[in-house]
């Protein structure tokens, strides 16, 4: 397949496979739209957050001379790392050729790099998604009133039952907290709440809950589980918490999340975000993945460029990677043990995209479909989830972050 095909599986997929690489570039944007028949997803939207082009390409902005003089009189000397931070920086130098293999790869391709400008801009603009008032809806789920909140759901019917002289849209109300949501018409809906509207998939579920309703989640029938689990938990980080982006988990009670109890019993595959902190990488290898029964994960990489393909910061800058790792498992594999035709997990991937708002993660279904065990299509959950996907549940204590309608146009 050359390159021009592979373009045209972007503008179709969302995905762009690049040659000789174990790597792929994605748009999130198409990815999700994937979901929505009446409604798009606009780009402007999503990548609302401003990386301006590099003054030249690779892995991040070469300061002018003069600038590098500044820099060298207000910088204090490099202080010696610690045991801790050795460890770290030894897993990033293993990871690095494969990151700056994946990133020249793109950078090689001119074809995708040309057409990144207009993905990013799309042909229309919405208001400032940033400064837009919406709904806390880990505020109003904390308050005593949570209970007694509701969502008005409207769906258009089929036309075959639409009367002549009747309206075709149909509403239901359903408690917006602390039960599972469920669109389960073939259409996308409208949910009306406190004067904000939002966009939810066809087939999409979700139900917004803080930690103390998660087991909630755990089908009744042993024998029904999930077959791709992600979870992006709000890890613990001095960062996020000055930014006040969203309120963080302490770590040690990931270990109660009940994620066995998801999975499909045949087989299920897992997916764990985790940020780039040693001593959590510790925690998570040594604890938290196999409490889960997860065992021999596989890493893979989520590299962040601007719209002209650079990294969107210093490869190498100790605290501020321009990449997130994913750790991947398998629990209950017993597809592969009986030679299944899925393809099992081996080696370490690049996944590549313009990122859009803070610490939101760009959709991996699609991309990861042939390691996920199980029938197909397969039962998808994200928890700690703030959008929705058809096909999917989404948990969390603010699934519905994403769907505020500010961030669609209707087709």
């Amino acid at each position: 397949m050359d390159a021009s095909d592979e373009l045209r599986s972007l503008e179709a997929t969302g995905i762009y496979r690049l040659a000789g690489s174990p790597a792929a570039f994605v748009d999130p944007v198409r990815l999700l739209g994937e979901s929505y028949r009446r409604f798009r997803l606009v780009p402007s939207a999503y990548y609302s957050r401003s990386f301006g082009p590099s003054r030249q390409g690779g892995e991040g902005t070469a300061p002018s001379p003069d600038r590098k003089k500044r820099k060298r009189k207000r910088q204090p000397k490099p202080r010696e790392l610690n045991a801790v931070e050795r460890i770290a920086e030894a897993r990033h130098q293993e990871a690095r050729p494969l990151l700056i293999r994946a990133h020249n790869s793109l950078l090689e391709t001119k074809d995708l790099l040309e057409f990144l400008p207009g993905m990013i801009k799309g042909d229309e603009c919405l208001p400032n998604v940033e400064t837009s008032s919406e709904n806390n809806f880990v505020e109003l789920g904390a308050s005593w009133r949570a209970p007694f909140y509701e969502m008005t759901i409207c769906f258009q019917k089929p036309l075959g039952q639409v009367k002549a002289g009747t309206c075709n849209v149909q509403k239901r109300s359903s408690p917006l907290f602390n039960r599972i949501v469920s669109v389960e018409e073939n259409d996308e809906a409208e949910g009306e709440f406190q004067s904000r509207l939002y966009i939810l998939p066809k087939g999409s579920c979700f139900m917004m809950t803080d930690f103390t309703h998660v087991r909630d989640l755990i089908p009744d029938n042993p024998n029904i589980g999930y077959n791709l689990i992600v979870i992006d938990p709000p890890w613990e980080n001095g960062c996020v918490r000055q930014k006040e982006v969203y309120p963080t988990l302490p770590n040690r009670n990931l270990l109660y999340l009940p994620v066995q109890e998801l999975a499909h019993p045949a087989g299920a595959l897992l997916v764990l975000w985790i940020t780039n902190r040693e001593k959590l990488r510790r925690f998570v290898e040594e604890e938290l993945l196999p409490s889960w029964g997860v065992k021999d994960p596989t890493e893979f990489y989520w590299l962040k460029v601007k719209s002209d393909g650079s990294l969107i910061g210093d490869l190498d800058l100790f605290h501020h990677r321009p990449y997130e790792c994913l750790l991947l498992g398998y629990i209950n594999n017993r597809e592969a043990e009986s030679g299944s035709k899925f393809k099992v997990l081996q080696g370490s991937q690049v996944i590549m995209s313009v990122p859009g708002a803070h610490s939101r993660k760009p959709p991996l279904q699609k991309i990861l479909s042939e390691y996920i065990p199980g029938p197909k299509p397969p039962r998808c959950i994200e928890l700690f989830a703030r959008e929705l996907g058809s096909g999917w549940t989404s948990w969390g204590n603010e699934p519905l972050h994403f769907q505020d309608s500010m961030y669609f146009s209707k087709k």
